[in-house]
């Protein structure tokens, strides 16, 4: 795989860290820019437009989070693939991180063989997403390629996590999703979350979108209905 041109954005407040990291991706002909804090990142992620940012959750001033937060707002950053470095593992801090917008953990002190694994996987799932494939189901239209959903003639974005979710389920209208297929073909199998991950997704898609056609299949996983039932 060729990876030059590739530009990753890294952004922590520790510069021996990020001398690591970019030199170990600088070795895979990753292009590296770093970033010592979360203004900092925000900053650069406002004039240049990068592929993937690798994000310190625990900083001082701005923390991973709020900073991940603001990035999605960017309108150059809102296709950048984000991934957390973190050394802790509540089922909490995962599932706010992908509410935030984050698509990927990797635990500190990074394995660089660990990280570059991971990102060559979100870079596969990502080109297969980017198909320009359209998902029409009941009155949904799922635009892939634009990363955009019309409700009734309202368009919605949602946060990547969420939009892979909900266009999982309506590739196949009708059909069961077992919670194990959603979170491998979501968040990938080497990528643990919490329990209640899913269930967090579902609920925000179904606040944003209202709309009655995803359903619940208690103890297997979950649905779209193309002709929703009564509840």
């Amino acid at each position: 795989m060729d990876n030059s041109g590739f530009k990753i954005l890294l952004v922590d407040d520790e510069p021996d860290v990020l001398e690591f990291l970019s030199y170990n991706l600088r070795r895979e002909g990753f292009e590296t820019i770093l970033a010592g804090s979360g203004k900092m990142a925000l900053q650069i992620l406002r004039q240049e437009k990068v592929d993937m940012i690798i994000l310190d959750l625990m900083m001082p001033e701005m923390d991973g989070m709020e900073t991940c937060a603001e990035i999605r707002k960017l309108p150059l950053a809102s296709e950048s693939l984000i991934i957390f470095l973190t050394a802790r593992g509540e089922d909490y801090t995962q599932i706010a991180a992908f509410e935030a917008g984050a698509d990927d953990f990797v635990a500190k002190p990074v394995k660089p063989r660990v990280l570059i694994s991971r990102i060559k996987a979100l870079l596969r799932r990502k080109k297969m997403d980017a198909q320009g494939e359209v998902i029409q189901a009941s009155n949904l239209t799922i635009d892939k390629e634009r990363y955009t959903i019309t409700v009734d003639g309202r368009e919605i974005t949602l946060p990547r996590k969420e939009f892979e979710l909900i266009s999982l389920l309506a590739s196949k209208p009708d059909r069961v999703f077992t919670r194990e297929e959603i979170f491998a073909q979501v968040w990938g199998n080497d990528v643990i979350v919490g329990e209640r991950t899913i269930d967090v997704h579902i609920r925000k898609i179904r606040e944003k979108l209202n709309i009655p056609n995803i359903k619940t299949v208690k103890g297997i996983g979950y649905k779209f209905e193309n002709t929703p039932t009564k509840p």
